[in-house]
């Protein structure tokens, strides 16, 4: 079985995917004897998807889900995690802000028990780089979700997490949300299946230069803000089957 399976969500990457995607392989190599990367185009209307394939010719241990239509990055992850038949399964953004060595004491976290592990910008021992507005924006984001959710997590939209395969799959077919606030909804149902969640530290570079349009604009974060209200109404009328922890003994 193929130990790791890193889903790697593109729109309009054509800049730098190819690049990144090779770095990925790069630093994935070194702690990982068995993987596969997932780029799942998501609609783009630049060069991303030759771009992807241009990788691939480079190395076989990268694949390809490729749509015509715009989804969002929550439908690209769930769309690349879903095809995922390996014992763990992450994903990161594509533009490498956050490094995939990363994933090495992910791992490590997941063998030693917790079912989900995810990158949080705010744990103590987390090196951060990112303009102001981006710390502030995150800052207020975690006090709303905090408020409507009751969550015990500090950070929940670090682009990335990494999950048991066989324990994420079933809150994936539940989930709804397709854009920017997926996480949350992922890790809402998580919680209330109980499944164990553990926040690890990043490290955070911005790489958009001053010429790049932000991923994050005002109607976005209405977006998220909308979703997010919607998210807590359906999850708190979702009915879910906890999950039972394993015997002492069981095998994973």
């Amino acid at each position: 079985m193929i130990k790791l399976t890193l889903v790697m969500p593109c729109y309009n990457e054509g800049t730098r995917v190819y690049r990144n995607l090779l770095e990925t392989v790069t630093q994935l190599e070194r702690f990982c004897d068995s993987f596969r990367i997932v780029a799942v185009n998501d609609g783009s209307t630049d060069d991303t998807l030759s771009e992807i394939k241009r990788a691939m010719e480079q190395d076989k241990r990268i694949a390809l889900i490729s749509y015509e239509q715009n989804m969002g990055k929550g439908f690209a992850v769930k769309r690349g995690m879903a095809s995922a038949k390996s014992k763990y399964v992450a994903f990161l953004d594509a533009d490498l802000e956050l490094p995939p060595y990363l994933l090495k004491d992910f791992i490590t976290a997941a063998e030693e028990g917790n079912d989900i592990v995810i990158g949080s910008k705010m744990h103590p021992d987390s090196q951060v780089e990112y303009p102001f507005l981006r710390k502030v924006m995150s800052t207020g984001y975690y006090w709303f979700l905090k408020i409507v959710f009751g969550l015990k997590l500090k950070d929940t939209q670090t682009g990335i997490k990494l999950f048991k395969t066989e324990k994420i799959k079933p809150v994936l077919k539940v989930m709804r949300t397709s854009r920017f606030s997926f996480d949350i909804e992922m890790l809402a149902i998580a919680d209330k299946k109980g499944l164990s969640i553990k926040e690890m530290p990043v490290v955070v570079n911005f790489s958009r230069n001053k010429t790049d349009k932000s991923k994050i604009s005002l109607a976005s974060i209405y977006e998220m803000v909308r979703d997010t209200m919607r998210i807590k109404m359906y999850v708190s009328k979702l009915q879910v089957v906890a999950d039972k922890p394993a015997a002492e003994g069981d095998q994973e």
